[in-house]
């Protein structure tokens, strides 16, 4: 009942507060709210939405992006609390503002600091992501399963993001990853990337900064369709308030995790 309830709330807020802005977005409906991080009116009011109907359902503290922007303190629930919800209202807000569908509305829930539950919505292509700790992933209601990669690393597909690395990283990373197959910058939403793992479109990507709304729905999703979401010393993904590591690789299974990690760090 639960997975069927937060992915209806996500649809409904979507509908009333996200869809009907899209590439109708009004003068001063825009903001910048950090150096070259945006956030519209569609932001802040599917987030309160959200955030009211996800408390009625499971009275937890809500750990949302647009909150956390104005009280950082409140991402401390999810290492403090034993349960919290989880919110990115419109996560590729860039692409939203840009009248680009690459974007999507995500929720997760967090038990003692592990995401149990995901959603993930896009608006634009209609299709609904979920999954839920040890019982699967699914898009639509069918459960996604992927086979795995080839071995040979040149035939790899995969997303490098590069954002916010400093130059000698960047330049490293760019240079081990000539190995490989085809690797582009991505879709500029994570509520994007992440599905392209589980459903067999792109074989990893490497983040580098990784708040916790943005990876904390894909990386369930991508675990239980057999994928591994860690940083690069082998430590398993788990949500945590921003300031914490940077790097995160998402690769399809176990061995190509391996692999990518040896490649693309030597």
């Amino acid at each position: 009942m639960l997975m069927e309830k937060v992915a209806e709330i996500l649809r409904e807020a979507s509908a009333e507060a996200v869809e009907p802005r899209f590439r109708a977005l009004a003068a001063g409906e825009v903001l910048e709210k950090a150096p070259g991080e945006v956030v519209t009116v569609a932001d802040r009011e599917a987030e309160a939405i959200i955030s009211r109907r996800l408390r009625e359902l499971l009275p937890v503290p809500v750990v949302g992006e647009e909150a956390v922007a104005a009280d950082p303190a409140l991402a401390r629930a999810l290492v403090s609390e034993e349960a919290a919800w989880l919110v990115d209202p419109v996560d590729g807000t860039s692409n939203f503002v840009a009248g680009h569908p690459d974007f999507a509305v995500m929720a997760s829930l967090v038990r003692s600091g592990r995401t149990v539950a995901s959603w993930i919505w896009q608006p634009v292509a209609g299709v609904a992501y979920a999954a839920e700790l040890g019982s699967g992933a699914w898009r639509d209601g069918n459960r996604l399963t992927r086979p795995a990669p080839a071995p040979q690393p040149e035939k790899w597909r995969g997303i490098l993001k590069t954002r916010f690395l400093d130059p000698a990283t960047h330049h490293r990373l760019q240079t081990n990853a000539r190995g490989l197959g085809e690797v582009t910058a991505g879709r500029f939403a994570a509520g994007i990337e992440y599905p392209l793992v589980a459903t067999d479109e792109v074989d990893f990507i490497l983040y580098w900064r990784t708040l916790p709304w943005d990876h904390s729905p894909g990386t369930l999703l991508v675990t239980e369709t057999g994928g591994v979401c860690a940083r690069l010393d082998g430590t398993p993904y788990h949500p945590e308030p921003p300031g914490g590591p940077d790097g995160l690789l998402v690769a399809a299974d176990p061995q190509t995790w391996e692999q990518l990690r040896a490649a693309l760090t030597r």
